[in-house]
């Protein structure tokens, strides 16, 4: 491990704390409400979970399903409860086992994205890239940008950037880091080298919310939103060590309480984004480490028919414990 990682892996805590963020105050990717942040659902017994099943489930990263256990009723049912469309796909990366519920629907990705975003840069970056300052201006900010609008002056290094990112949502510092890609279209390009033919990275933030039913732009499905994070978080394509560094903000994550957090069990880790825009959309990817098992992937993602619908945010987390039950 590089000098480098070492000093930011050792530095590495929820980055709300370190800039004085105050938790009921973080946000997701739109000018919608912002979920109040919660505790990550992990227990101390569990921390060191995602290192050591990460060993064993990159050797089956690329192995597809072998069954599924999917109730479609069940899911259906929420969907009406909820009044809104749902889709989910979640696998079990030491059996194979999988459910899905519309999981090749399009939804509007909104900020779950970021972790896609970061992930690459760590693909790509070397250790000096991620330890230079990226400078910007007052012009540049854009709507809930809690962390990148308190270092104008000075800027950030990318490391940091990526860190409020993924563990504030911060939406500055998406557009940051597509800079660093190329635009969204370097992502893109980017996921399609990692075997992911469908999502479409297109616009910045904040228009990267718009979730227009029907536009196609910035948008993807469940199954391919978690096999990329399966990718990116358990398989080969980082270095064990950028893997850790991945995950640390994931589980650091102040944004998730509410929903898959919501619905795993006591004692389980969880690495998670959310994302929030238009017409009721309310995501969130996850890895899942359980006791004493091989981890799980899952994305849920969720929109409603009004532009200004609110969502009902308890569908994440019902839809995720009803997805744990049918995996078994």
């Amino acid at each position: 491990m590089s000098t480098f990682t070492e000093r930011i892996l050792a530095r590495t805590v929820p980055i709300a704390a370190s800039f004085g963020v105050a938790a009921a105050a973080l946000g997701g990717c739109s000018t919608a409400s912002h979920a109040a942040a919660a505790t990550p659902t992990s227990s101390s017994t569990a921390t060191s979970a995602p290192a050591a099943a990460t060993a064993s489930a990159s050797a089956s990263a690329t192995t597809a399903p072998s069954s599924s256990g999917s109730d479609s009723a069940a899911f259906a049912d929420l969907e009406s409860r909820y009044h809104a469309q749902l889709g989910l796909y979640a696998l079990d990366t030491g059996s194979g086992r999988s459910v899905a519920f519309q999981a090749d629907n399009r939804f509007a990705f909104c900020s779950t994205v970021k972790a896609l975003a970061a992930a690459e840069i760590l693909h790509r970056d070397s250790d000096a890239q991620l330890a230079q300052t990226i400078t910007y201006s007052v012009s540049d900010l854009v709507d809930y940008s809690p962390v990148t609008g308190q270092h104008v002056n000075g800027g950030m290094t990318l490391t940091a950037v990526m860190t409020a990112a993924i563990e504030v949502s911060d939406n500055t510092a998406l557009n940051l880091m597509f800079n660093q890609l190329g635009g969204p279209a370097g992502l893109q390009s980017a996921l399609r080298a990692l075997n992911d033919p469908t999502t479409s990275a297109d616009r910045t933030e904040p228009t990267v919310n718009s979730a227009v039913p029907g536009d196609v732009r910035d948008t993807s499905t469940p199954r391919a939103l978690a096999e990329d994070l399966r990718a990116y978080v358990l398989g080969d394509t980082l270095t064990p060590q950028r893997r850790t560094l991945l995950t640390s903000w994931l589980t650091a994550n102040t944004t998730g309480g509410p929903y898959i957090r919501a619905g795993v069990p006591a004692g389980w880790t969880v690495g998670d984004k959310t994302g929030n825009g238009d017409y009721g959309t309310r995501n969130d990817i996850a890895v899942l480490w359980p006791p004493h098992r091989a981890p799980i992937v899952i994305a849920v993602l969720s929109d409603r028919d009004g532009k200004d619908a609110t969502s009902a945010d308890a569908l994440i987390a019902d839809a995720t414990k009803l997805a744990l039950r049918q995996l078994g």
